[in-house]
């Protein structure tokens, strides 16, 4: 037998983080949940994560843990206090705010995030779920794990989807969705756009040069810029967030595309893309659960 790979751990000051809300809000899907502790891939690495009374215990398998990195995805050391006190002050986003404090955007790897919400299109959060899981299973690279969990693969680069034939992909569970992404992988990994290049331009450019991607609308491109790249410009604008809006801002109203798309680019500035999460995932579980109590949290 293989020996037990050794653990290793670091302990990061993190106040008024919600780890639940963060890992279960709909803007990545490869984290796992068992009693309060959260499992996941990054950076290549196996983690397993949870709240402690005075921040977050992190533990990986990995051999040289990337903290820096860790710490740069969980966005640790943001102060999300002054984040939230600069949402409108109006009782909607008190309330989603309240059932949600904590919650934090994630900065996550700009070829997975864009993988993934391309494969997202039209899908539930549980089924980007599972064809994520076949990807890194079926092509992604085993890494270790601790005894009582699951296999742990990485997500497989743009390299590597782009040799596979359509057919090989749709067999995943993609369906229409195949072709785009394998496109998409193909324009990476012949270097015709770069990912890194996106994130050092203005907003609206790096909008639109993510649309030029097979499959990537406008939406996609702001889901992508908000949880990759952290540009709070952007406000992905979904049937829940459109719901949240028409629901809680315009009640009785029937406001027209270009209306929705103002006012949520106005409204909620200067953190629209923080306060366009809270909104969607107050909403997506007001819908499906009822209205929701703050959950497990840390220093809260």
């Amino acid at each position: 037998m293989p020996p037990e790979p050794r653990t290793r751990s670091k302990h990061f000051e993190a106040k008024f983080y919600n780890l639940r809300a963060t890992l279960d809000c709909g803007q990545a899907f490869r984290w796992l949940e068992h009693n309060d502790t959260w499992t996941g891939v990054i950076h290549g690495q196996w983690i397993q994560i949870s709240n402690r009374q005075s921040g977050i215990l992190v533990e990986t398998t990995a051999s040289s843990p990337k903290w820096d990195l860790i710490a740069g995805y969980f966005r640790f050391t943001e102060d999300i206090e002054s984040i939230t006190k600069a949402f409108p002050d109006d009782e909607h986003m008190t309330r989603a705010v309240s059932a949600y404090r904590g919650l934090r955007l994630l900065r996550q790897d700009p070829w997975e995030c864009l993988a993934s919400f391309i494969l997202s299109s039209t899908k539930q959060i549980r089924h980007i779920r599972q064809i994520i899981s076949k990807i890194a299973k079926h092509h992604g690279e085993e890494i270790p794990s601790l005894p009582g969990h699951d296999p742990a693969f990485t997500f497989p680069g743009p390299e590597t989807l782009a040799k596979l034939s359509e057919n090989a992909l749709r067999e995943l569970g993609m369906g229409y969705r195949a072709p785009y992404l394998r496109q998409t992988a193909q324009t990476i990994a012949a270097g015709k756009i770069s990912l890194s290049e996106i994130g050092k331009l203005p907003y609206p450019k790096a909008k639109a040069l993510l649309q030029q991607f097979a499959g990537v609308g406008p939406k996609i491109a702001d889901c992508v810029l908000l949880f990759a790249y952290g540009k709070q410009q952007a406000f992905p604008i979904d049937v829940w967030v459109k719901r949240a809006i028409n629901e809680l801002y315009f009640a009785g109203q029937k406001p027209n595309k270009g209306t929705l798309e103002n006012f949520a680019q106005t409204y909620f500035q200067p953190n629209s893309g923080y306060a366009q999460q809270y909104l969607f995932h107050y909403i997506r579980m007001m819908h499906t659960k009822g209205p929701q109590s703050n959950s497990p949290s840390s220093n809260l």
